[in-house]
């Protein structure tokens, strides 16, 4: 079980994640990513990028604008219901997400309510100000986004978006003309995101101004998802622990058993669970897939299951990705508003292709990879992480500071580090060395010492195991990349 004030003092005193402006007081929903946060994060988005790109050559990365239009927001429909309940209290003035209260009274979902729902909940619940026990006004639709006014006179107004995915919707028709007209395609996009969270809370899983990594497919169904079925018919199939929205408890099934799925969604679900089932190491009984029903998925939404990580530090389960089947109604609400054609000739006439959402959020799936990997044993405290998610895959040491060991464990490192992320420390006995970096999680420690010198051997230390192998030096650069692309397993060597 990991102690949440543990963690979240380590990532501070380490340099991995705190509150913008802290010495300030901080804002709620604002975080900042330290020097070992910002090398977690990019590691992380570069294997993000390199495992779902890869899922097909015509899958590719777009760079989209952080500030969009007034009419590109008002077609999409977050101008008019991009919102959330608000509620405050009367006596002191406190306001609060209305899902987030009864969650807090009830531990079930209340995501989906709207207004009236959450005003008869409150009351048939007697709930009160959890700050004073005064009493909530009448529960509103709050609208999140940030709004600006754009040029020097603010003449024209726009948002920081909500969501990434627009970007790309926005982009469709000339990415589809630019990859000469080949579907599926697949769009996706790493940045950021901004919304107005009435009450953000839980650190960095939920923010105002935070990352989103999202793959937005598009295909016409009936012609162009066969090349998924294909895919589908051809991958191993797996064993998942998944939640159905008509299931009274969670199962552990194969994947074949959801066949009343199509095979586009069930080939990326496959894929995303694999994801953090193998590349981010997450523990299988701390992953499960839940299916959202009809009154919690957006209307538009035909199938929406999200993936979710048991977190110790955040109380349970909570969603780090999901994946929406969203039809074709982004593309037509923008060709309704536009007048742009955003429909392509097919051999059935010309169609507006659907779209298969992949979207995860990436602030929460670091805090997934430090909750699930931070532990404390009787003996040390560590991280465990991916090899090639940590910061460092490894670290040099010289054993002491005298008789030339400091000069050769330089050249080792100087020598390392122009292909690889090491780090170099000298300062303090090797036992609170190797400590220091079994807290911020790197896989490999190297020790130069007087064998080194005499033998041209180095040792290295793996953090989950303790163990240590002696190997040559010629060969260490060689070893840490067989160990980095997993390649061969440390006990191998």
């Amino acid at each position: 079980m990991v102690d949440k004030e543990s963690l979240e003092s380590m990532c501070k005193r380490r340099g991995f994640i705190w509150q913008s402006a802290e010495i300030y007081g901080g804002e709620a929903g604002f975080y900042d990513y330290g020097h070992l946060g910002t090398r977690l994060k990019e590691n992380w988005k570069n294997c993000w990028k390199e495992y779902f790109l890869g899922l097909d050559e015509n899958y590719h990365l777009l760079d989209t604008t952080n500030i969009l239009p007034y009419k590109a927001l008002e077609a999409s429909g977050h101008v008019d219901h991009f919102s959330d309940v608000l509620i405050r209290c009367d006596r002191c003035d406190s306001t609060f997400r209305g899902d987030h209260i009864i969650e807090d009274e009830t531990g079930n979902s209340a995501e989906w309510m709207g207004v009236q729902e959450i005003k008869e909940t409150l009351i048939e619940l007697d709930i009160s100000c959890p700050d004073c026990d005064g009493d909530f006004s009448d529960p509103v639709d709050f609208n999140m986004m940030f709004e600006l006014d754009i040029g020097p006179t603010g003449e024209t107004t726009g948002f920081l978006r909500p969501e990434t995915a627009q970007g790309i919707y926005l982009n469709f028709s000339r990415e589809y003309r630019a990859l000469r007209k080949r579907m599926p395609m697949g769009l996706a996009t790493i940045g950021r995101a901004y919304r107005n969270e009435i009450s953000p809370r839980k650190g960095v899983y939920r923010q105002r101004e935070f990352e989103q990594a999202e793959l937005q497919i598009f295909f016409v169904p009936g012609i162009h998802d066969k090349i998924f079925k294909e895919k589908y018919a051809d991958a191993d199939k797996i064993e998942i622990i998944v939640k159905r929205a008509a299931w009274e408890e969670t199962k552990e099934i194969n994947i074949q058993e959801l066949d009343d799925l199509p095979e586009f969604f069930l080939y990326h679900l496959m894929k995303i669970y694999e994801f953090y089932r193998d590349v981010m190491e997450i523990e299988k009984d701390r992953i499960r897939l839940r299916e959202l029903s009809d009154e919690e998925k957006a209307f538009y939404n035909k199938i929406h299951f999200d993936l979710e990580i048991h977190f110790d530090t955040l109380g349970g389960w909570k969603e780090v990705d999901g994946l929406h089947y969203r039809s074709d109604y982004d593309l037509k609400k923008h060709q309704d508003k536009s007048g742009q054609k955003m429909s392509i000739p097919t051999d059935d006439g010309r169609k507006i292709p659907h779209v298969l959402e992949i979207s995860f959020g990436v602030d929460r799936n670091i805090w997934a990879l430090l909750d699930n990997g931070f532990k404390e044993d009787d003996d040390r405290t560590w991280l465990k992480l991916p090899t090639k998610l940590a910061p460092y895959i490894g670290a040099v040491f010289p054993l002491v500071r005298k008789d030339g060991i400091p000069e050769k464990a330089r050249d080792i490192f100087d020598e390392l580090i122009k292909d690889l992320q090491v780090f170099w420390d000298k300062s303090g006995s090797i036992g609170k060395r190797y400590a220091r970096q079994d807290e911020i999680g790197t896989p490999y420690c190297m020790t130069v010492d007087y064998d080194t010198l005499e033998e041209d051997t180095i040792t290295i230390r793996e953090i989950r195991s303790s163990e240590q192998i002696r190997v040559d030096v010629k060969d260490l650069k060689t070893i840490l990349e067989n160990l980095l692309e997993g390649k061969k397993k440390f006990e191998e060597f």
